[in-house]
């Protein structure tokens, strides 16, 4: 729980018209970013969603069965075009290991981040499974967007739980 930042200007357009820009600031507003986060397919119980104009800040609330989909709703907030920042106020029912998020940068690719992060260039559909619905092709990244990477267990890790 807490707040996260982004970055305003480089999210998911909701509105697609001639002047998107325009219609994004006039239009984003608590029906829309819910829409948003039902259109992915993630379910959260009890859902409210509030947006502060003047802060460019949308509050989140509800209940997620898991820690992945609790982390899909807050990219879902943040990573639209004209928001700031995201106010975390959701409960975990089953709660796990939070994943770290990375801020795409101009030239990154998933097989580009995946080496960088896992020390692998392989591991890149990690990366994108993690990101699904919101990704729909691992080449579709835009920089500043905001991108979960799952915890990557080691070696040590597993042969623990052996």
């Amino acid at each position: 729980m807490g707040l996260i930042s982004f970055f305003k200007d480089a999210g998911e357009k909701l509105f697609h018209s001639k002047d998107a820009k325009a219609a994004e600031a006039s239009s984003l507003n608590t029906e829309s970013i819910k829409k948003y986060i039902q259109t992915q397919g993630l379910r959260v119980d009890n859902l409210e969603i509030g947006f502060d104009s003047v802060r460019d800040t949308v509050t989140v609330a509800g209940k997620v069965a898991d820690q992945a989909t609790k982390e899909k709703v807050l990219l879902c907030c943040g990573n639209i075009n004209g928001v700031a920042n995201v106010d975390d106020r959701l409960t975990v029912t089953n709660p796990a290991p939070a994943s770290q998020y990375y801020t795409v940068k101009s030239g990154d690719t998933l097989s580009k981040i995946s080496k960088e992060l896992y020390g692998d260039a392989n591991k890149y559909n990690l990366i994108f499974e993690a990101n699904r619905p919101m990704l729909s092709h691992p080449d579709k990244i835009y920089p500043g967007q905001n991108l979960r990477i799952p915890p990557q267990a080691t070696s040590q890790q597993k042969m623990a739980q052996l």
